[in-house]
């Protein structure tokens, strides 16, 4: 069973961003009325490459609606197209008539990254079809958002068992996912290296509640039913460190040999980046893979809401306690502190709570200018207080 985002909360995934009813009450025709004059669009063929990479009637109209709010009339009739590859100047797109590469000649907005759909006019992509979801982490260089993958329904958090794993990587991903509006699960690879895979998937999953846990080996096979479970149908990316056994996986999806794969140093099972681009490759069985480069970091590019779906049940406890601005600090009737007092809630579990808690407070505030400069005018306030305090004698 798939986990489904705590009820109660604001929807993220791409179901609620764009509503079924608004696309149905959009036509094309009727849209087309208004706007540019071209010719019907002719539906692909079942077998073109817009089919294999997740071309359906939805698709279909937000195409429609990106024509009818182009700027300028189309030089010929657009085509979609989605995105397999960026390679900085150039998009390789999945087209109506194969896989071609396409030279960014105009700057769109926004930006499109692997996995977008594309409006393509005389081979030129001219539009970014709205979105259903987006994977973004914040930029390990700078304080701006480093975009991942477009339009995913699955985070598959890929971790090696030949290496100790890391929870919080793990949480920092899984809100990443809830943030995009995809659902996320954890691939544990390598289950041929140890002795008592089965305790690992329980460990994960005790301390990740709520999320699919599964457990593969390239070696055997083992898990691989449950993975193509989990990515049958859908656009689902890989997210994991260099050595996590990524790449591999993925060619075991695949059925083929379409990815590089590297050792891991034997020392810390450390591995090097043998996939260096994000890349989206159609599955046998239907649904798109996108596998990624390994991530060294994983910067948190969400906001509240997505940690508390991350962290639904302490998320809930917190909503018990007496007050409503309570800290968790040793408040009276804090419901937190006493389930962490109780053995209910593990402490490393709160703490890491409290991390990321903290971590999108200050992502918000930065997203917010005026915000974040009344924030720093009361520390201001604070400290020059604190500083007249200390030089007032004891009275």
């Amino acid at each position: 069973m798939r986990s489904e985002r705590p009820p109660g909360r604001v929807r993220l995934d791409h179901e609620a961003r764009i509503p079924f009813a608004r696309l149905a009450a959009h036509g094309y025709r009727q849209r087309q009325s208004r706007r540019h004059e071209t010719s019907p669009r002719e539906p692909p063929l079942t077998s073109s490459p817009l089919v294999t990479h997740g071309w359906n009637d939805r698709w279909a109209a937000l195409f429609d609606l990106a024509v009818a709010s182009l700027d300028r009339p189309p030089q010929r009739r657009p085509v979609p197209g989605r995105v397999v590859r960026h390679d900085g100047v150039a998009l390789t797109l999945a087209l109506p008539d194969g896989i071609r590469s396409l030279g960014l000649s105009r700057q769109l907005e926004p930006a499109p990254t692997v996995g977008d759909w594309v409006v393509v006019d005389d081979d030129v992509p001219v539009a970014v079809l709205e979105r259903t979801s987006l994977l973004v982490r914040r930029s390990p260089r700078s304080d701006t958002p480093q975009l991942l993958a477009a339009n995913v329904d699955g985070v598959l958090v890929v971790c090696g068992l030949d290496r100790p794993i890391s929870s919080g990587r793990i949480d920092r991903v899984i809100t990443l996912a809830w943030e995009a509006g995809a659902t996320p699960a954890v691939v544990l690879t390598k289950a041929d290296l140890v002795d008592d895979a089965a305790a690992s998937v329980g460990a994960v999953e005790t301390e990740h509640p709520g999320v699919d846990v599964v457990t593969t080996s390239a070696v055997d096979a083992t898990g691989l039913d449950d993975v193509h479970a989990l990515v049958a149908g859908r656009t689902v990316v890989l997210v994991g460190e260099s050595g996590a056994g990524k790449s591999t996986l993925a060619n075991a999806l695949l059925g083929a040999q379409v990815m590089a794969t590297g050792d891991v140093r034997a020392g810390d099972a450390k591995g090097r980046h043998t996939t260096t681009t994000r890349e989206a490759h159609p599955l046998p069985g239907g649904g798109v893979l996108i596998d990624t480069p390994g991530l060294r970091t994983v910067g948190l590019w969400a906001d509240r809401d997505a940690v508390a779906a991350t962290f639904s049940d302490v998320d809930d406890l917190a909503a018990e306690c007496r007050f409503n601005d309570c800290g968790h600090a040793g408040e009276p009737g804090c419901a937190v502190r006493a389930a962490v007092d109780a053995g209910t809630l593990a402490p490393e579990r709160f703490a890491a709570w409290q991390e990321l808690e903290r971590e999108a407070a200050a992502a918000e505030l930065r997203a917010v200018p005026h915000l974040a400069r009344a924030r720093d005018r009361r520390l201001g306030r604070i400290g020059r207080q604190a500083q007249r305090r200390k030089g007032r004698p004891d009275s």
